[in-house]
């Protein structure tokens, strides 16, 4: 085994907005001694901290991009990636998830788990990654770090272990107590960076051996040695270390670490942590599909002397052209080198090969399996999987949510609709949930994100980066309409005008589908229609689908059934076959007594008890639905499901309700039927603007 592999770990830094990860990630950079003095995410010193890069990042005290960089921790190589903690910037999240090994889900020892604390934890389970929590804000008021472990096992079903106890909490906390050498660590000097280790204070011995013994018997599960050892009274750390880390990696126990990131307290433990229980690159399976073998999985081994596999997972424009964002999954990538891109099916050449610490960057000539690096000057999407030439592979693609905002935007003069054009192209390219088009009607530039900040941010940056001076119409919510009855269709295309004509018939029903948004069943006996013309009739059937006629909004939950048809000899064609199937539904669908959805968001507010009326008022006058509300000492969680288009503006209205001391987040849950009296508003709206196009 290369022991260079064994000496790396790629970590992401996740959590709920404003826990404190970008604070953390400071410190880590300056405990590693790769910056030599600490800047705060709102400082009074107007720097900012080094992950956040980007201005709006500064000004806004929130991280938008994911950064990486690499640092040095005891011989050990770590990249690390800090992460976006607003879900309006999921996407980010996810897809330094697709490529990490381990994580670190950083908790507030007041909030606890969070609504996004439990988004970052779905998409830890749907990349099956490894990760330790590490309890941050242990000198706040009202911290309880031994409450969020039990919220860990409660809320999010994990198997929780304490690793350390805290000595002191709130303004008294000044270290804390490591379980597994069983000694006391204090954080001293200017910036914490001297640690030293004592006896655990008589007060705490009591609490720490009966933690340590919680410790042991969750650990025994993983080690017979250990197991034996237990029993046997004789413990040896380095077997402990190794049962906790065999249950981490399996993701079946979660160390929990403490301390204050902000104070420079518990720091440095953590990464002991990060180097004891998370992964290296060659202890995780990574699979690819061999394109020339019918997908077939493949599985890949962290190995320089293997040919070349690499993941495009993020794209930026930097000031040399776009900077592409890699992993490196198996072989090695040097400067010079040809690569090939499965996707677009071209051989590209390695220019610029470089590591990444925030927005500087440093050269390379070679990167080796399990790194994650980057490329000036490819062009490449998003995804796209990057082999050696021998080699056809492909990586499995991230999962992607869709928009659930749009907004018209329009350029103020000639070069602002220039730049905008070039702002619109970079950021589709690099942001797979923020997506741009022309609408064919009104013909208006709509572009399409997560949420109002989402939108806003990349306004906001199309002013800043490319001087695009635009103004923006109303928030458009992605509204969908479905069918709620079954209909039979019988349509006949005919169309004759001197010479070949055109000659289809397709018959068979269309009915609401439960889940997914079209299926299509090809129920044809005998040939009637023949196998070459079936796919252009779910063409056809598609087609008509991207618009309905109530509102003018795709057409979700349908299936389509098509049982009879009949063709000609010489008039049937590609062509006529996608025209019948799409007049067929056209003139079926009114049958089907369409419905109107809308997004229903699910709503997390978080404030003051004494604000939680005003808070349920609030909701209930957006047409929501309170599903839960609970109680922690003075602060209260109301969870609701409200409709998208009632909550446009609410950031406003709850910092008037609750004098700026409640937060909320959202994000899409599920599609729901619109009431009738907002139904026939949205109908009326849309029939004067298609009234208005036609005079």
């Amino acid at each position: 085994m290369d022991q260079r592999v064994e000496k790396m770990r790629n970590i992401g830094i996740s959590a709920h907005i404003d826990s404190g990860k970008t604070t953390l990630t400071e410190r880590i950079l300056f405990y590693c001694q790769r910056i030599h003095a600490i800047h705060e995410v709102r400082g009074k010193d107007g720097i900012g901290a080094t992950m956040d890069s980007m201005d709006l990042e500064r000004e806004r005290g929130i991280t938008i991009q994911s950064a990486s960089t690499n640092v040095t921790w005891k011989d050990y190589v770590i990249n690390i990636i800090d992460t976006p903690g607003h879900v309006d910037f999921t996407i980010e999240v996810e897809r330094a998830l697709r490529v990490l090994d381990g994580a670190v889900l950083v908790l507030d020892s007041v909030g606890g788990v969070q609504s996004q604390t439990l988004t970052v934890d779905r998409q830890l389970s749907r990349y099956n990654v490894p990760f330790i929590a590490f309890v941050n804000k242990c000198d706040r008021t009202g911290a309880n770090p031994l409450r969020v472990r039990d919220q860990i096992e409660e809320k999010l079903g994990h198997n929780a272990v304490l690793m350390q106890l805290p000595i002191g909490l709130e303004d008294r906390f000044v270290g804390v107590v490591d379980l597994v050498s069983m000694k006391a660590h204090y954080y001293e000097g200017d910036f914490g960076e001297i640690i030293r280790e004592d006896e655990i204070p008589a007060a705490l011995v009591e609490q720490a051996e009966s933690y340590r013994e919680r410790l042991l018997d969750a650990a025994t599960l993983f080690s017979d040695q250990l197991a034996e050892a237990y029993l046997d009274g004789d413990v040896d750390s380095a077997m402990l270390v190794e049962a906790v880390r065999s249950g981490t990696l399996t993701r079946q126990m979660v160390p929990v670490y403490m301390g204050s990131a902000y104070k420079n307290k518990g720091v440095q433990g953590l990464l002991d942590g990060v180097l004891r229980y998370l992964p290296d690159p060659s202890q995780l399976q990574y699979t690819a599909l061999d394109l020339d073998n019918n997908e077939e999985p493949v599985d890949l081994k962290s190995d320089a002397a293997m040919p070349t596999v690499a993941l495009a997972f993020k794209l930026e424009e930097g000031q040399y052209g776009q900077l592409t964002y890699m992993r490196i999954y198996q072989g090695s990538i040097k400067k010079g080198m040809d690569l090939y891109n499965t996707r677009a099916r071209k051989k590209i050449k390695v220019g610029r090969l470089i590591r990444m610490h925030a927005d500087s960057t440093a050269d390379m000539n070679e990167a080796l399996a399990g790194d994650i690096v980057a490329i000036f000057g490819i062009d490449c999407a998003s995804g796209d999987t990057f082999v050696a030439p021998e080699l056809n592979y492909s990586m499995t693609s991230m999962y992607v949510p869709n928009p659930v905002i749009s907004l018209a935007v329009k350029a103020k003069d000639k070069a602002s609709e220039d730049n905008m054009g070039k702002a619109l192209n970079r950021f589709t390219k690099e942001d797979p949930t923020f997506r741009s088009f022309v609408d064919a009607e009104s013909n208006e530039t709509i572009i399409q994100g997560m949420g109002e900040l989402h939108l806003e941010v990349y306004i906001e940056r199309m002013r800043r980066e490319y001087r695009a001076e635009v103004s923006t119409g109303m928030p458009q919510v992605a509204y969908r309409e479905a069918i709620s009855l079954r209909a039979d269709f019988d349509y006949t295309h005919k169309k004759q005008t001197g010479g070949s004509g055109q000659f289809a018939r397709v018959a068979g029903f269309i009915e609401p589908l439960a889940e997914g948004d079209y299926e299509f069943v090809d129920n044809i006996k005998g040939g009637v229609i023949p196998n070459d013309y079936i796919p252009s009739c779910d063409k056809g059937f598609r087609t008509a689908m991207q618009k309905g006629s109530v509102i003018g909004f795709p057409i979700v939950g349908v299936r389509v059934t098509i049982n009879d048809g009949a063709t000609h000899p010489v008039d049937s064609s590609d062509m006529a076959f996608q025209a019948a199937a799409l007049a067929a539904f056209r003139q079926t669908y009114p049958k089907t007594k369409p419905v109107i959805l809308e997004p229903i968001m699910k709503v997390t507010v978080e404030g003051p008890t004494e604000y939680q009326g005003n808070i349920f008022g609030s909701l209930n006058q957006r047409r929501g639905i309170i599903l839960a509300s609970s109680e922690d000492g003075n602060s209260s969680t109301v969870e609701a499901e409200v409709p998208l288009s009632e909550m446009f503006g609410y950031s406003t209205v709850l910092r008037s309700l609750t004098q700026g001391k409640a937060e909320f987040s959202m994000e899409f849950l599920k599609y729901g039927r619109v009431p009738q009296s907002v139904a026939e508003e949205l109908i009326k709206k849309y029939q004067e603007s298609k009234n208005k196009e036609n005079k």
